[in-house]
């Protein structure tokens, strides 16, 4: 067999009708492999075009990915049997996402070889120096009815948002009904985040009756309020988020959403900070003392994960928010069944849809739970997502106004701690 070392931007023909990259690097450090497979116009033709751990196949199975000895990672690629319409299959690899901070530069040794026919091919790429998070370290590309290896070695310090931007990941949103025209929204329920339109009015709340509400299903906008004697310590209110997967191919490959629970409690409101509380996976919280507030545990499967929340004479604002896990790809947050239920399990359960098919995004803001409306407890549909592949969290202020990407990064991966 040939050895051949290739510089960046240099390339070498591949005379098998297979190929196998083997990503290795030099260290305990986690870092994680992907393949992607692009069109001549260098975009994915849907999300099942990434191949990673947790899609481990794709292109009709002509790649797949696997974990080799520790550091190490192999893409199998059968070149022959590739879609018509795949050009390049691109390897990626990432820093260790249950690292904040961590970077490529920081491990050692990372290099790609790429056997083929009767040729090994070998490449190293320059230090990544320049914070990058993210890295095309080879590209295998069609040539007529040849396929060629590529050293590529190109990072992005923009992480993921610069490589969807990159390989043209479809971000736009499914068109949504208009709905019908209604009295806008109490005032006291705003976003920071700028709309890129002027918004729809939103419907009028629901009238707050002594009786039960029974089911309440918020329409975009709307709000409802659940009658409460916020001084009763025996009263428990529940919050959900509840998804289903969406379809099979999802549900059997876990489909890892998260709840979290943004919180501002009373003594706080309308301070001139706030906003640093949070309840979810690795922050539960406590039912018995300040917060009040408290995750029941962590479901890796499609399900429900629920926070209770008692004392609601000590509550402020609670923002029930999703984080989607980047192994999930980059389907939307509606495309799994998101939806959050928020109940006083006194026979009122308010139901807060997504109305939108935002993709490519980790984070939405689904509902804004209010324990300071003088009536009970009210509960808004807000409805806002994160830019564009941003891991930071959103952040709650004091007022009971919150803004999107204002808060720390999260990471989570399917090799992170479990509570269950």
């Amino acid at each position: 067999m040939s050895d051949v070392t290739l510089p960046t931007g240099a390339n070498a023909p591949l005379t098998g009708d297979r190929a196998e990259v083997s990503i290795g690097w030099g260290s305990a450090d986690v870092v994680d492999v992907s393949a992607v497979l692009l069109t001549d116009a260098h975009k994915v033709r849907t999300d099942e075009d990434l191949v990673f751990f947790n899609n481990p196949v794709g292109g009709d199975g002509a790649v797949r990915t696997a974990p080799g000895p520790s550091g190490t990672t192999h893409v199998s690629v059968e070149l022959a049997k590739l879609p018509a319409e795949i050009a390049q299959v691109v390897v990626v690899v990432s820093s260790d996402a249950d690292r904040p901070g961590a970077t490529l530069g920081q491990v050692p040794g990372l290099g790609a070889t790429t056997v083929s026919g009767d040729a090994r091919i070998a490449y190293t790429p320059d230090a990544f120096a320049g914070g990058e998070t993210v890295a095309v370290l080879v590209e295998l590309y069609r040539r007529g009815d040849a396929w060629k290896v590529r050293a590529v070695g190109q990072g992005y310090a923009s992480g993921l948002a610069g490589l969807a931007t990159d390989f043209g990941i479809s971000v736009e949103d499914e068109p949504e009904p208009e709905p019908a025209p209604a009295p806008a929204a109490p005032a006291h329920v705003m976003v920071k985040e700028p709309a890129a339109a002027p918004a729809p009015a939103a419907p009028a709340p629901i009238s707050m009756a002594k009786e039960p509400l029974g089911r309440v299903d918020l329409a975009k906008g709307g709000r409802a309020t659940i009658s409460m004697d916020k001084g009763d310590r025996s009263v428990t209110v529940t919050a959900s988020l509840v998804w289903d997967g969406g379809n099979d191919a999802r549900r059997k490959t876990g489909a890892d959403l998260d709840l979290y629970a943004l919180f501002v409690p009373r003594s706080k409101v309308g301070a001139k900070k706030g906003g640093d509380g949070v309840i979810y996976y690795r922050e539960l919280g406590s039912l018995t003392s300040a917060p009040y507030i408290q995750l029941d545990g962590d479901s890796r499967v499609p399900g429900r994960e629920t926070v209770r929340i008692t004392r609601p004479d000590e509550q402020g604002y609670v923002l029930i928010c999703a984080y989607s896990a980047v192994e999930n790809g980059f389907g939307s947050f509606k495309s799994y069944g998101a939806h959050a239920e928020v109940t006083d399990g006194q026979g009122s359960t308010v139901n807060v849809p997504l109305f939108n098919n935002k993709r490519a995004v980790f984070w939405v803001a689904i509902a804004l739970v209010d324990f300071t409306d003088p009536d009970g407890v009210s509960i808004q549909h807000v409805e806002k997502y994160s830019k564009l592949m941003q891991e930071r969290r959103p952040m709650l202020y004091a007022d009971g106004t919150f803004e999107m990407g204002a808060g720390p990064a999260e990471f989570k991966t399917v090799r992170s701690p479990r509570e269950r």
